[in-house]
C-alpha cells in the first residue's frame, strides 16, 4: 500500500480506474470521477498519482491509445474513425498523443503492423 493511503481510499481509486477502463471512449472528467467516489477532484488526483504513478488523465489517455492500437491492427476503420471510437474529439490531438506514446503516427503504426503480419 502506498504510504498515507488507507484501504478505503485505495478501494475508491480502484473504482475510478475500473470506470476509466470500462468507459474509456466516453467523455470523462476528473470532477465527475471524483464525485462518483465522494472525493474532491484535487484529492483524487493526488491520491491516484500516489497509488498508480501517473495522473488520472495520463492513465485514461494511455488506455485510449492502447485501444486505438488494437483497432488499428484489427479493423479497417480509418484513423479518424479510430480516434473518435476511442474518445478523442480531435484527430490532431489523437495523432499527437499517439505519436508521444507510441513513437510513430497512427498511419505509420497501422502500415508497419500490417507489413509485419504479411511477412
Amino acid at each position: 500500500m502506498a504510504s498515507g493511503q488507507d484501504l478505503d481510499t485505495l478501494a475508491r481509486l480502484r473504482r475510478v480506474r475500473d470506470r476509466m477502463d470500462r468507459d474509456d471512449a466516453r467523455p470523462l472528467d476528473i470532477e465527475s470521477l471524483a464525485r462518483s467516489v465522494h472525493l474532491s477532484a484535487g484529492h483524487l488526483s493526488r491520491q491516484f498519482r500516489l497509488a498508480y504513478g501517473e495522473s488520472p488523465y495520463a492513465y485514461l489517455m494511455t488506455r485510449r491509445i492502447e485501444r486505438a492500437m488494437t483497432l488499428l491492427r484489427s479493423t479497417p476503420a480509418t484513423v479518424t474513425e479510430v480516434s473518435f471510437a476511442v474518445g478523442y474529439q480531435s484527430l490532431g490531438t489523437f495523432s499527437t498523443r499517439f505519436r508521444e506514446l507510441v513513437g510513430v503516427s497512427p498511419s505509420v503504426y497501422r502500415r508497419t503492423t500490417h507489413e509485419q503480419r504479411e511477412s
